[in-house]
C-alpha cells in the first residue's frame, strides 16, 4: 500500500509531466502567431490583399506591394504582423535548435 504522502507527491510529478510541454518556448510561440494570425484576419480583408498582389514572379513589385502595404495600414495591424514575425522566428529558432541539437 502506497502512503498518502507518496500518492501526493506522485500526483503533483505527474501533473508537472503534463503541463510541462505546454509551457516550452516553442507552445508560446505557437501560440502568439494563431493569436496574431487570427487578429489580422479580424482586422484585414485578407482574401483582397491577395488578389490586389501583382503577379508572384515579380519579385521587385510584390517586395514593392507588401512595404507599401505595410506602411500604409493601421499601426494595430503593423504591430501584430510584426509578432507574427517574431513568433515565427522564434519557433524556426526552437525547431532548428531541438532537431539539429539531437543529430549532434
Amino acid at each position: 500500500m502506497e502512503s498518502q504522502i507518496k500518492q501526493n507527491v506522485m500526483r503533483r510529478v505527474r501533473t508537472i509531466h503534463v503541463v510541462r510541454p505546454f509551457t516550452s518556448g516553442t507552445a508560446v510561440a505557437f501560440a502568439l502567431l494563431g493569436v496574431s494570425l487570427y487578429a489580422i484576419g479580424r482586422f484585414v480583408f485578407v482574401a483582397q490583399v491577395f488578389r490586389n498582389m501583382p503577379a508572384i514572379e515579380d519579385v521587385g513589385a510584390v517586395t514593392r506591394f507588401l512595404v507599401d502595404a505595410f506602411a500604409r495600414t493601421d499601426f494595430v495591424v503593423q504591430l501584430l504582423t510584426l509578432l507574427t514575425v517574431v513568433a515565427t522566428l522564434w519557433m524556426l529558432r526552437d525547431i532548428g535548435r531541438y532537431s539539429f541539437g539531437r543529430l549532434v
